[in-house]
């Protein structure tokens, strides 16, 4: 099943070849999980304020209706293309089945420049986007839903809701057309750090895991690692932030204009801060700078997160890598060539596929958010309450003890819908990297933790398949 294509959807299809070849599954149904189901392509014109009239093209890929609805995000990018939206709603279709989330895999794509337009053009964009997509039914809540991705966030998921709900009055479920919305608008808290969070799960469980630290040259736990971080977007900033806190050195970060190092450890939040004030991360104080953002990769750690966009460690660098861990919170960001140069080097790759699966997993919780209209916390907390005083009074007895007011209130305390979510992300991330290691750990045609993952995927969506009725 070698790929005629080239580019992204290229490495995408490798990837998926190499697993597919050590699944045991029947061609005809390789070829069915494999292929794009459909890619609806449109022009749209836009009229700036000066008067002057362009005309922006925009896609939506749904790779594969083995879920319903399917699941993806929308970028803004005027570096984006067909290639690029196919290969990103493939990855969405494996990395769903690997979180057990039930969508099929989409993306969505608007090739502009944010930067380039005003908020009322972009609001005129997003919305003429949504009308498209709903023309074709490319949107709804059993049909595809939509999520933020590179350039766009909650603004724009809030106007995508809007248009939807303008376009179908008196649908109850409207909400549930798209995820990452504001909380205010039928959102859900713990979305926008959702992605660097679950990378926080991933890579605190991965680092847990002795046995495997120790071919690496590496102590377990993830406190006292150093940590390069590239891109300081959403994702970038909340998994530096999180791992900061839970006791990791950031020792680098890399952005578009530069990157700096600090061998005694970078706040983000501070760098941030800079950033906001000086429009650079450059000239922070007591850092070194260093003017191109790639070198930055180069440099001496424990855990290199690429954060940015596709394609930045190739066989041009790989052989410059000195991480022993690449935590990939980019999709796409180690090319296929690249990957075997560090496999080689005994650097474990934690690949995309599944560590960056925060995002939809909670866009998911959000979904069901919004199909339900309750909140999470509201039905669970007089229960939980109940069962934990039943707790404490056992406890109590057993041990004769009497706890204080302050304990009681303490243990008891509500459960809210943040700590439901966190608590549900953590449990998806766990459970899905046991169930990739597994298979890395005791198959012996396989490698690496990316051919592992593709093959979770590719059994869990082809069993789909057959349990359609479609193959026997």
């Amino acid at each position: 099943m070698a790929s005629q294509l080239h580019g992204f959807l290229s490495s995408v299809n490798t990837c998926f070849d190499r697993a597919a070849s050590l699944t045991g599954i029947q061609e005809g149904l390789l070829q069915q999980v494999r292929a794009v189901n459909s890619v609806y392509r449109v022009q749209f014109p836009v009229r700036a304020k000066t008067g002057s009239i362009s005309v922006v093209n925009a896609w939506r890929a749904q790779h594969s209706h083995h879920r319903l609805p399917v699941k993806g995000g929308i970028r803004f990018s005027e570096n984006v293309n067909e290639d690029e939206v196919t290969a990103l709603a493939a990855l969405m279709t494996y990395k769903c089945a690997i979180v057990d989330v039930p969508f099929g895999g989409a993306k969505g794509a608007v090739q502009i420049d944010p930067k380039a337009y005003d908020v009322e053009e972009l609001e005129r964009i997003t919305r003429r986007y949504t009308h498209e997509l709903s023309k074709k039914q490319c949107i709804g809540p059993g049909l595809d839903v939509p999520a933020p991705d590179y350039g766009t966030g909650e603004r724009e998921m809030a106007w995508i809701a809007d248009t939807y709900k303008a376009l179908n009055q008196g649908r109850i479920d409207a909400n549930a057309c798209v995820t990452g919305k504001p909380v205010t608008q039928g959102g859900i808290r713990g979305r926008r750090e959702a992605t660097g969070r679950g990378l926080l799960f991933a890579i605190q469980e991965i680092c847990a895991q002795s046995e495997d630290m120790k071919p690496l040259g590496l102590e377990p736990g993830l406190a006292g690692k150093r940590i390069i971080v590239q891109g300081l977007g959403n994702v970038g900033y909340h998994v530096a932030k999180f791992c900061r806190e839970n006791g990791a050195l950031v020792v680098a970060l890399a952005e578009k204009e530069g990157a700096i190092f600090q061998d005694s450890g970078l706040d983000i939040d501070v760098v941030m801060a800079h950033r906001q004030e000086t429009g650079t991360i450059l000239g922070f104080p007591g850092a070194t700078e260093i003017l191109r953002s790639s070198d930055a990769l180069e440099l001496p750690c424990d855990i290199l997160i690429p954060a940015a966009l596709e394609n930045q460690i190739t066989s041009n660098n790989a052989a410059q890598i000195q991480a022993r861990i690449v935590l990939e919170a980019a999709n796409g960001p180690t090319t296929p060539d690249a990957e075997i140069m560090l496999r080689e080097r005994n650097v474990l790759v934690v690949p995309d596929v599944y560590a960056n699966a925060g995002g939809v997993t909670v866009s998911y919780f959000e979904w069901l958010k919004n199909l339900s209209h309750v909140r999470f916390g509201r039905l669970e907390k007089r229960y939980e309450a109940a069962a934990g005083a039943r707790l404490l009074k056992a406890i109590e007895s057993a041990t004769d003890t009497e706890f204080t007011k302050s304990q009681r209130d303490t243990f008891l305390h509500d459960l809210d819908e943040l700590a439901i979510v966190n608590s549900g992300l953590e449990e998806t991330m766990v459970t899905a990297y046991h169930e990739i290691r597994e298979v890395w750990k005791h198959d012996s045609n396989i490698s690496d933790l990316r051919t592992a993952a593709f093959v979770v995927a590719i059994r869990k969506v082809a069993r789909a398949y057959v349990e359609l009725g479609i193959f026997p």
